[in-house]
């Protein structure tokens, strides 16, 4: 298994939804990211330097959900684990994402892994 950071249960909020009056307003999701490093925890040196610092990872998160209006959370998912991988240090990126739309079930959930293009060394 790869080392990995959690972050579980991040409250974001975003303008999401197909009607627009679905969008009319920020609605509240969350979402549950899993983060692989580029390297492993053994590397690190207790510097946060060396490792992903989840804290500005969150704040983006949260950043990005806002930022514009979208029409459905596979949308932001998606735009959330590229940009995850561009601007973070991680081999992958695991993200589900909830809703909380349906009047007859818990959320409504998507999921995505995405990872890092072998040739890519950006960070």
């Amino acid at each position: 298994m790869a080392d990995c950071i959690l972050i579980e249960g991040l409250e974001v909020w975003s303008r999401i939804g197909v009607p627009d009056e679905e969008r009319a307003e920020p609605q509240r999701l969350t979402a549950n990211v899993v983060l692989e490093p580029v390297g492993d925890f053994r590397a690190l040196d207790d510097k946060i330097e060396n490792t992903v610092d989840y804290f500005a990872v969150a704040e983006w998160v949260k950043m990005l959900a806002m930022a514009r209006p979208r029409h459905l959370i596979e949308t932001l998912a998606e735009e959330l684990a590229g940009e995850l991988l561009t601007r973070f240090p991680l081999r992958s990126v695991k993200i589900e994402l909830r809703k909380y739309i349906l009047p007859d079930a818990a959320f409504v959930a998507v999921q995505l892994q995405r990872e890092r293009p072998a040739s890519s060394t950006q960070v």
